[in-house]
């Protein structure tokens, strides 16, 4: 299989030249004017930040690439699906609430804000998975599928459960509903917990299978009955519904590249990757840790297993940053992110996604000046 163009440029900067400018650069030399953008929606997708933490992408690098595909005639939104945890994002009022608080808005970004799965993370769409082993048909958020072109613009840094997050887990991960988030997270069904359960009712109401039942004013789940829907999650006001959460890391992890394929497949796509502030864990803390590297640069290719791969190598060839939790770590097999956490292996998103037709981690590397 022929190798995969990567390119590359740096965070260097003088004058008449700023990173915005260099961003553009970049995109262009990687090819995003090839896609045909003429009058077609294009879902930009992009993590936001919980509020608290400061290390998401600047809203300036969103609008860097909205501009881009505005100039090429298209019409850009902003988007994320909810999240499955309890935070700031957890339906679309408080997600968007906390897209302002982060500085996204159409005004500072030049493009409108959607969020995917809707209101309460419900509105998905199935989308078949082809040759998946694990995920057979993706629930993924609608507007996400609506759109006529995917750009993933993510920020790479480390995670505790899939060792890093990159552009995989952006639009895997990312693009899937609240039900779809429960799928990849969970071997088991969702459960109630009881000592937060008001006995609503709103459980029971949406399920189509009559597993959520209300009895002396608390619900529980006959997992007989469930399918694993997850739909339950996203109408209990009070968080009582919980997912399982006992997926393997490595289980996670493939099935995060397959939920991923299932964004991607079938319309253009580009993607983005800046290596800066690689902070230990994820963008959905309420808070972040010092970065365990300096900052590398920004990458971009139009196949994503490759853009993750060259951007881990990166990441690992750089030295541990004094006083981070890399350079606390005792671990010193040149493995960055599982140095930080010991029970991920990032390789084995990658190694499915080479498996599932996704995309290649042989790539070249080609830098822009």
């Amino acid at each position: 299989m022929e190798k995969s163009k990567v390119y590359f440029i740096n965070l260097h900067t003088k004058n008449n030249d700023n990173l915005q400018k260099k961003l553009t650069r970049l995109m262009k030399h990687a090819g995003i004017d090839t896609i045909d953008f003429s009058k077609k929606f294009t879902a930009i997708k992009i993590h936001f930040g919980e509020p608290g933490n400061l290390a998401y992408l600047r809203p300036n690098y969103a609008k860097t690439v909205a501009d881009m595909v505005t100039s090429l005639g298209g019409r850009p939104f902003l988007t994320d699906c909810n999240t499955l945890y309890v935070g700031g994002r957890k339906n679309a009022l408080d997600h968007i609430e906390s897209a302002y608080v982060n500085g996204f808005s159409p005004f500072s970004t030049g493009c409108h804000i959607l969020i995917a799965d809707g209101l309460k993370g419900t509105d998905d769409i199935l989308v078949p998975v082809e040759n998946g082993e694990y995920v057979k048909e993706a629930k993924i958020g609608r507007a996400i599928m609506d759109a006529d072109i995917i750009i993933s613009l993510t920020h790479f840094k480390g995670h505790e459960a899939t060792g890093f997050g990159g552009t995989l887990k952006n639009l895997g991960m990312g693009c899937g509903s609240r039900a779809g988030k429960m799928e990849m997270h969970s071997a088991g069904k969702p459960h109630v917990e009881a000592e937060d359960c008001i006995g609503c009712g709103a459980c029971s109401r949406i399920c189509a299978h009559e597993a959520a039942v209300v009895k002396d004013k608390k619900a529980s789940i006959d997992h007989n009955k469930c399918v694993g829907c997850g739909r339950c999650i996203g109408v209990c006001p009070q968080d009582a519904v919980k997912a399982a959460s006992d997926e393997s890391n490595d289980i996670l992890n493939r099935k995060i590249a397959e939920y991923a394929k299932a964004v991607v497949d079938g319309r253009p796509s580009f993607h983005i990757s800046l290596v800066i502030d690689v902070s230990p864990y994820c963008d959905c803390h309420g808070e972040n840790d010092i970065p365990i590297v300096p900052d590398v640069g920004m990458f971009a290719s139009f196949d994503p297993v490759a853009l993750d791969t060259a951007c881990a190598d990166a990441v690992n060839a750089q030295p541990p940053i004094a006083g981070s939790l890399l350079a606390k770590s005792t671990d010193h097999s040149h493995d960055h992110f599982h140095a930080v956490s010991p029970d991920t292996n990032w390789k084995s998103a990658v190694e499915h996604g080479v498996k599932i037709g996704l995309g290649n981690s042989e790539y070249e590397l080609i830098e822009v000046k």
